[in-house]
């Protein structure tokens, strides 16, 4: 499409301006410098767009190596493996032990709560040998499309600064570099933008069936997301019904290309349809829902897994103000100052006196409204979501919540206005300066005051656009040096036929937060990950998987929020089995300990003893775990409360905890905590033990967490701890 100069037309006017045709068929043109300059044109364009991808690339490997503190990154990545193995679901008999974060539990099925449309993009780059390769693609194309767009709106020159300022985009640079859903169906979402401009001003059925077949998609993949984006293109092909036609073109053509679009688009809606129907049983019934009921579009009450608020309409109001005012403060190029682009553009380029209704044109003027609308159907939606309430964490703290690492994710399509009107906004201003200093001087005099004005700002421009962008990469970085620490041991470790127990700092989910753990389609492979959960469970696993090398996965360290470094380390497991299991326990006596207590437990019973040995050097205690029972011989030893029972009865599968609790001057405490998986069958007279146990060394508390995991070699305990356990077996 050659450049063109804005066409103006009373909007009351429904008669075709002279220059309101179609553009001529691509490879048609006056001579052949235009066809050399055309060509020039669109492989500039190719690797400018191609540099997008590049940049991309980088970012997704450098700053997002092991994936992002966002979790549904896994999700995806997990259904794309299961798409590629021709699944939509996991099935196993253990659906508790293999549950990935945010998969549906139906029966034996493990299904994920979202669509499978952006899955199966990056499932492209799966098959390639590198998922990230999907994420460059969507950005190349995207690229490209708001180019052609922009094209479209303006001119070829503006479209090249479209693409500067998409690039330059904090929300485009960071969302686009992980593998979440809003750059895909951003991209179906452009396709079908630019699909329904050509068809309209080309008449042609084939962009009209683009543009259905990407609604479509879009719809599929995000329902709510492809309606906000569709709104002013619906209303526009709403707005030509009934109007009148040049002579001699037949209403019958002009609705049949708008019926085009439709059915596709149905079509796409249909397929969602579907697949609902087959994966929750009902076609009305998105995964999502299946999973949450209450985590949806509108106000009142909402919940997602025991999260719950009042999402009134004054919240959300306050809500997406906050989310707003990050977007034009933080999220666009160069912060404030790209806000201030975008509404120039904006007020410059918008108009009256360009618009038309007329089906068989769509004039600059008519187009740029409705790029422009965007930004109303978005923000207006988006109010009715209260995921956006979410992604802020706490309203007074900005750099709080997802919204301090991806942006404002779900307004993501207000990247195409952003794109378009940012860059006539910055050719507006930089037309202005060269219009008015060439007025002022000679043209020797200008071309050196325009360099001196080009010198003065790129500086400013490139602070402020680093400023914006040091936030977010500051906090994902650290987050990625959390998961580098995390993963250090698999640097090394090489699985052969491996069954991998999987610590779960965030409860019985696997993926949450370890993302790259992830298991095969049909629960096979190299190694298989499960779930560190009830003895039960983990005994359950290891009897399916009878031939394969056991291992705990685990580290020391206190998994929250704040992305600090953990100690990470692969156990080797195995199951000890015998009619008895005599066990040793050496702990070493910290400093300055004026007491100390030892507790044997199971499931529901307890006995307590005071030790009346000397506290200095080590602490040994020998114990016994038999099919019936569990208990402790030490003569050192008082049992709190009298009795000569030091037993303690255990379930079929149980948990058997020793713990030894040193008090120091104070008050403070030190708890070893050492914790034994046991199945007992007592008419074989055999119980089995996962050995080693989990052992955990706790301040101040008798059961603590992660941040006690015991991992030897550790040079930052306390003076005097060491804790040493061994098992025999009869």
């Amino acid at each position: 499409m050659t450049n063109r100069e804005p066409r103006t037309q009373s909007p009351h006017d429904t008669t075709p301006a002279d220059d309101s045709q179609p553009d001529a068929p691509p490879g048609k043109y006056a001579d052949a410098s235009e066809l050399k300059r055309a060509v020039l044109t669109s492989l500039a364009l190719a690797l400018l767009s191609a540099l997008v991808g590049v940049v991309i690339f980088a970012i997704a490997t450098d700053l997002f190596p092991y994936h992002s503190s966002n979790h549904d990154e896994g999700v995806y990545l997990q259904q794309a493996q299961l798409l590629l193995s021709g699944e939509l679901w996991f099935a196993t008999p253990l659906p508790d032990a293999f549950r990935p974060w945010f998969f549906v539990q139906d029966g034996f099925r493990l299904y994920p709560k979202y669509a499978p449309v952006p899955a199966a993009m990056f499932a492209v780059g799966m098959a390639l040998g590198e998922p990230r390769i999907s994420l460059a693609l969507i950005a190349v194309g995207s690229a490209v499309l708001v180019a052609l767009l922009t094209r479209e709106a303006f001119d070829t020159r503006t479209s090249f600064v479209a693409i500067v300022v998409l690039l330059a985009s904090p929300l485009f640079l960071i969302s686009s570099s992980v593998f979440l859903p809003y750059a895909p169906t951003f991209f179906l979402n452009l396709l079908f933008a630019f699909g329904y401009v050509r068809a309209i001003r080309r008449r042609s059925y084939a962009y009209a069936a683009l543009a259905g077949v990407a609604i479509g998609l879009a719809f599929f993949s995000r329902p709510f997301t492809a309606m906000l984006f569709a709104a002013p293109f619906i209303f526009h092909a709403i707005s030509t019904i009934g109007v009148s036609l040049p002579a001699g073109e037949p209403l019958l053509t002009v609705t049949f290309r708008n019926a085009v679009i439709g059915v596709l688009g149905g079509a796409g809606v249909a397929l969602a349809l579907a697949y609902n129907a087959h994966v929750t049983g009902s076609p009305f019934i998105f995964p999502f829902e299946a999973f949450a009921p209450l985590d949806g579009i509108g106000f009142g009450r909402k919940e997602l897994l025991g999260y719950e608020r009042i999402y009134s309409p004054s919240l959300a109001i306050e809500a997406n103000a906050h989310v707003l005012w990050e977007f034009a403060t933080r999220w666009l190029p160069a912060g404030i100052l790209g806000t201030a682009l975008v509404a120039l553009g904006v007020g410059s380029s918008v108009g009256r006196d360009d618009i038309s209704v007329n089906p068989w044109s769509l004039t600059d003027g008519t187009l740029r409204w409705m790029l422009a609308a965007l930004f109303v159907s978005i923000t207006a939606g988006n109010v009715f979501f209260w995921g956006n309430l979410n992604i802020l964490g706490r309203m007074d703290t900005p750099t709080d919540g997802l919204i301090a690492q991806f942006g404002p994710f779900y307004h993501f399509d207000l990247l195409l206005p952003i794109a378009v009107f940012g860059a006539a906004g910055a050719l507006f201003i930089a037309d202005l300066a060269r219009e008015t200093v060439r007025s002022r001087f000679d043209a020797k005099t200008a071309r050196a005051v325009l360099l001196t004005a080009l010198v003065i700002c790129v500086p400013v421009v490139a602070s402020a656009e680093m400023a914006v962008l040091a936030d977010p990469v500051s906090e994902n970085r650290g987050y990625t040096e959390r998961y580098e620490s995390a993963y250090e041991p698999f640097e090394t470790q090489q699985f052969d036929n491996a069954l991998v127990f999987v610590a779960t700092p965030y409860g019985d989910w696997l993926n949450h937060p370890f993302q790259s753990l992830r298991n095969q389609p049909h629960l096979d492979g190299n190694a298989v990950y499960a779930i560190d959960s009830a003895p039960e469970d983990d005994f359950a696993v290891i009897g399916r998987y009878t031939d394969r090398n056991l291992y705990r996965y685990t580290f020391r360290g206190d998994w929250t929020a704040d992305p600090e470094p953990v100690t990470p380390a692969i156990q080797p497991l195995a199951v000890r089995n015998g009619s008895a299991h005599r066990l040793q326990t050496a702990v070493g006596v910290v400093t300055a300990a004026e007491s100390a207590t030892v507790r044997l437990e199971s499931d529901g019973e307890v006995v307590q003893y005071a030790y009346e040995g000397e506290l200095n050097g080590t602490l040994a205690l020998n114990w016994t775990i038999t099919p019936e029972n569990a208990s402790i011989q030490n003569e050192q030893l008082r049992r709190f409360g009298g009795g000569e029972n030091n037993t303690v009865a255990l379930a079929d599968t149980d948990e058997v905890v020793l713990s030894v609790t040193f008090v120091q001057p104070g008050g403070s405490t030190v708890t070893y905590r050492q914790a034994v998986s046991i199945a007992a069958d007592p008419k074989k007279d055999s119980v089995k033990l996962i050995w080693p146990p989990e052992k955990r060394v706790c301040r101040l508390q008798a059961n603590c967490g992660y941040e006690g995991t015991y991992l030897p070699g550790a040079d930052d305990y306390i003076a005097g701890v060491s804790f040493e356990t061994n098992a025999t077996s009869a």
